[in-house]
């Protein structure tokens, strides 16, 4: 089949979902499918090189995060007939609007990715947006009700979006979602973490955890840096890395928040992490640490359990059950007593049982997060003939709230 992704920006500052429509971009290709990605990006944009199929990036978005963007309302209608399907990468955006009524006029289902956005956690957390988004309801359930199916990436997720708004009726559909397998020789194994070694040479022949993610509150750095300076007397060889982005400041907190509770000589920050060195990284750890406080799945932990190593999650990460269930590794709350736990669990495991979830974990991301069961699963939703004619009847209140929220 022909399938159109549709994203806001592939920017690695919106964190998973660019990831995750690479990632599904290369399954798709390798699998023979064909695919094609528009963006508002520039096209110059550096994060758009190495994108295997075409991208359409039009350069074109009005009203902050909204994305209003007249370009794509053209683009889409002009082009939404050429393909089987259409895939929306988020909510809450103005390119959900574009797609409502592009896949209308052109006769063609569409499918919308929620990637987390759903979660009551955010509900909680911004109590104003909250309220902001309950004026934009109206518009945000027609366009999911309308599709031909809304996709979770695990049934936690899929679940707790119900908690969210009202109304919620929509066509549920949980898929495999994870990433192209890495799986690589022992040779090239070896290179990448010589590689990482390369670049920290301070990390050869110590063990540690990895925190491998964006450098923000969501993820809770603040509480895994408190927890390990509880237990760091007890692993006095196991280091603290912390790898990714930081687009909001908050990593010189973090530093001073290190020396304050003397651990600044046991973690390192290598900024953003790429190819070899990531890979690297992710092969070296002794186990992938991440304490979000929401996480619909964490790329990082897919590619964890990929390259056979252990994951450390918090229970706000909506595969800790599957993770859990496979033996692949440990979940405990989202606070600083729970990551206290998580580690205190992980250190006082035996020798033995940390190789025995080495091998649970790979295991773990061949039968659920190998991105090639995705294509298959989009496939089977786009060639079923089942659609939803229901939605017709909101085109009138749809125009009408997005004509009042743009001119708010």
């Amino acid at each position: 089949m022909k399938i159109l992704q549709i994203i806001d920006s592939f920017s690695p500052a919106n964190g998973g979902p660019p990831e995750a429509v690479r990632q599904l971009i290369k399954a798709s290709r390798a699998a023979g499918a064909g695919i094609e990605v528009v963006c508002l990006d520039s096209p110059r944009a550096e994060y758009l090189h190495g994108i295997d199929c075409p991208v359409h990036a039009l350069n074109q978005s009005y009203l902050g995060r909204y994305a209003f963007s007249p370009r794509l309302w053209s683009w889409l209608r002009r082009n939404a007939r050429r393909f089987d399907g259409l895939v929306m990468n988020g909510i809450w955006t103005f390119p959900g609007v574009a797609l409502f009524f592009a896949a209308r006029r052109a006769g063609k289902p569409y499918g919308i990715f929620v990637h987390g956005a759903l979660d009551p956690w955010f509900n909680r957390k911004y109590p104003l947006k909250f309220i902001k988004k309950l004026f934009y309801w109206p518009v945000q359930h027609t366009v999911l009700h309308a599709a031909k199916a809304v996709f979770f990436t695990a049934t936690a997720e899929r679940d707790l979006a119900k908690a969210s708004f009202r109304p919620n009726h929509w066509k549920s559909v949980v898929v495999p979602y994870g990433i192209v397998d890495p799986k690589t020789a022992k040779l090239d194994s070896d290179r990448q973490i010589e590689e990482l070694y390369r670049c920290l040479p301070e990390l050869r022949g110590r063990h540690y955890l990895l925190f491998l993610a964006r450098i923000h509150e969501k993820k809770g750095c603040d509480l895994l840096l408190e927890a390990f300076a509880r237990v760091a007397k007890i692993a006095p060889k196991v280091d603290l890395v912390i790898a990714g982005p930081d687009f909001e400041g908050m990593q010189a907190k973090l530093r001073k928040a290190a020396g304050r509770l003397g651990i600044i000589g046991r973690v390192h920050w290598p900024g953003q992490i790429d190819g070899d060195i990531k890979w690297g990284a992710l092969r070296a750890c002794d186990a992938l640490i991440l304490p979000s406080h929401q996480e619909n799945l964490g790329i990082s932990v897919v590619e964890a359990m990929a390259a056979g190593r252990p994951v450390l999650v918090s229970r706000q990460v909506n595969i800790w059950r599957e993770i859990e269930r496979d033996g692949a590794g440990l979940a405990d709350e989202d606070s600083v007593e729970g990551v206290e736990r998580l580690l205190r669990r992980w250190f006082n495991l035996l020798p033995e049982e940390h190789v025995a979830m080495t091998v649970c974990a790979r295991r773990c991301f061949e039968a659920r997060y190998s991105m090639t069961r995705t294509v298959a699963a989009l496939d089977s939703v786009f060639t079923s003939t089942q659609s939803n004619n229901s939605a017709l009847i909101y085109l009138i209140p749809i125009l009408l709230c997005t004509v009042v929220i743009l001119g708010a």
